[in-house]
């Protein structure tokens, strides 16, 4: 007899862990079954694995344990088939780069590029409360803002640290989606989850149904334009629509994270692999994680785990204008009002180098010998042609101030800056 093991939305998933259970002498059958509706796109194929009765544990065993280690996402076959060095990123198979970071980069400062994002997390919450939660779990003023619009926002624990950054989509008086980074969906679907208890509404992780492309590029417009059914120039910044591309159904945002203008495209899974294929098919081009995070440290873009976590409070992060203590409650709001009331010890700041020597996460900051704080991320930018870093330093350091970075055993220069280090053609808010 043989017994259904797991459900999967799309056959991409259902292939991978057929292959797995296959290589350990599994026999596996896949069969497509009712049509699933997806809380945003509508219908997708939904597919079920069988395997033998007497199987069933040790599949169980290869999926729930060792599978569970590293997921992939709906374009993992599309990278590898166009050679991509694949990496391990927030339990994701990634591509870390296909041609080279440093070509990659430019093609998305000077043209077109595009990403797989669908790591990505995304949890819809719905309900007559929807919209009074999502501005109580975050720092910014999402009551705010207009349906069709977004937020980018700390939400933060009860001591002020970050829980997590994220976006969060106004789509409806009744419907809110978060989007939030890979490593953190279980911990922040827990955390909202328990702040939810008091609210009339109901969360629900939709991130293994959703793909995510991300269309980055001062030519992004005019490359989607002919492709899709909506009028690109009256999406705004940080602002979507619902809309088609390529024919499938999904969500469309003026949003990145490289500090070029372009758009995220939302997506069921399983047609993701398509709308993926015909953005090749008019030339452009894909890039890796190792481009994207250059692109965002460039535009000054904040990466959680590196520049902040739970111990470090969004006004340390230097983005106080994502905190609105005037919105009325929200969580973490005490301690943040505490901290700005008695004073920053530490904050982020940029800082740029002369010297081909490379600043990299954790190293030391020393000013007049003393220690001052530590690098939270750096690199070499192709872009400004030196070497850049943001650095989590005593608040009494100022902009223009030179400090010194322990690199190699050796304190090298640093100026401290204003950030972004280098602004490209993103839009700017309305």
């Amino acid at each position: 007899m043989w017994k259904i093991i797991k459900s999967t939305i799309g056959e991409i998933e259902a292939q991978l862990i057929e292959k797995m259970l296959t290589a350990y002498g599994i026999p596996v059958v896949i069969q497509k079954t009712d049509v699933f509706v997806h809380p945003i796109f509508g219908s997708s194929a939904q597919c079920e694995i069988l395997v033998p009765e007497e199987y069933f544990e040790e599949a169980s065993n290869l999926i729930y344990k060792e599978g569970a280690k590293v997921k992939y996402t709906p374009l993992y076959e599309d990278h590898v088939n166009l050679g991509a060095k694949m990496i391990e990123f927030a339990g994701y198979y990634m591509p870390l780069q296909y041609e080279g970071i440093v070509s990659e980069v430019n093609l998305v400062r000077k043209e077109v590029g595009m990403f797989d994002v669908s790591h990505m997390g995304e949890f819809t919450c719905e309900g007559p409360d929807a919209v009074a939660f999502a501005n109580y779990v975050v720092t910014n003023d999402f009551g705010s803002i207009n349906y069709g619009d977004i937020i980018y926002t700390a939400m933060c624990n009860e001591n002020g640290g970050f829980v997590d950054d994220l976006l969060v989509y106004k789509i409806g008086p009744e419907k809110v989606m978060f989007v939030v980074n890979a490593a953190n969906i279980s911990k922040d679907f827990a955390h909202m989850s328990k702040l939810a208890q008091k609210f009339n509404v109901t969360l629900k992780d939709i991130s293994d149904e959703t793909g995510l492309i991300a269309v980055q590029g001062p030519k992004t417009q005019e490359k989607l334009q002919p492709h899709t059914n909506l009028k690109l120039d009256e999406i705004g910044y940080y602002s979507f629509a619902e809309g088609e591309i390529f024919g499938v159904k999904g969500i469309i945002s003026r949003t990145g994270y490289t500090g070029e203008d372009g758009f995220e495209l939302y997506l069921p899974a399983n047609q993701t692999a398509f709308v993926w294929r015909k953005l090749l098919e008019i030339g452009i081009k894909p890039a890796g994680l190792g481009a994207r995070d250059v692109l965002r440290l460039e535009a000054g873009l904040l990466l959680y785990g590196n520049d902040m976590d739970d111990t470090v409070t969004p006004l340390e992060a230097s983005i106080p204008w994502a905190v609105k203590f005037e919105k009325g409650d929200f969580y973490g709001k005490e301690a943040l009002l505490k901290q700005k009331e008695e004073g920053l010890k530490r904050r982020l700041r940029g800082l740029t180098l002369e010297t081909k020597l490379v600043p990299r996460h954790e190293m030391e900051v020393y000013k007049d010998g003393r220690k001052i704080g530590h690098i939270t991320s750096g690199t070499f930018s192709p872009t400004v042609g030196k070497p850049i870093a943001f650095a989590l330093i005593d608040a009494d350091i100022k902009l223009g101030e030179v400090v010194q970075v322990l690199i190699r055993d050796k304190q090298v220069d640093a100026v401290v800056v204003k950030t972004p280090f280098y602004r490209g053609s993103v839009k700017s808010r309305k």
